[in-house]
């Protein structure tokens, strides 16, 4: 099974996602990763973020993975509970889960596809590494949603910081 992940962090980015890129690979092995874009703070006023796509192979469930990607985030000082749209220093989020459609319910919050894909910091780095995937329940393929994208004109600006 093939999970699509959005990686983000404002908060000493470039370390966070170095760490989470390399405790991906120590899990995963073989992963994939998008370039590293930088994108402004979305719903609140706070430092750009720096943001990725990955693709791991995995025989976890969606929400096994989910509570190990929640176990890294907190190794790297991420804190929950506080307000949604926030600085953090780690957020990684599963988008795709195969072709899995997942409604959150109220014991998890775990929904697939992710709302945040039609973001242009979670959709334009998976565009980049998936273009052929077909959203489940939408029927685009990740290139498609993307040229689609009111910011696909103006793509999201490349960081320095390479993940592979």
């Amino acid at each position: 099974m093939f999970a699509y992940l959005s990686l983000g962090s404002n908060i000493d980015a470039e370390p966070h996602l170095r760490q989470a890129a390399a405790a991906l690979r120590a899990q995963f092995a073989d992963v994939v990763f998008s370039s590293v874009l930088r994108t402004p703070a979305e719903g609140f006023a706070g430092p750009d973020f720096l943001n990725a796509a990955a693709i791991v192979r995995t025989t976890m469930s969606p929400w096994q993975l989910d509570d190990w990607l929640h176990a890294l985030e907190a190794a790297q000082g991420r804190v929950r509970g506080g307000p949604r749209f926030a600085s953090r220093t780690l957020d990684i989020d599963i988008v795709l889960f195969d072709d899995r459609v997942i409604v959150a319910t109220g014991t998890s919050h775990l929904q697939l596809p992710r709302p945040e894909l039609r973001h242009a910091f979670v959709l334009q780095p998976l565009a980049q590494i998936a273009p052929g995937v077909v959203v489940p329940g939408d029927g685009r393929t990740l290139a498609q949603m993307w040229m689609e994208h009111p910011q696909h004109a103006t793509p999201l600006p490349a960081a320095a910081l390479q993940l592979d």
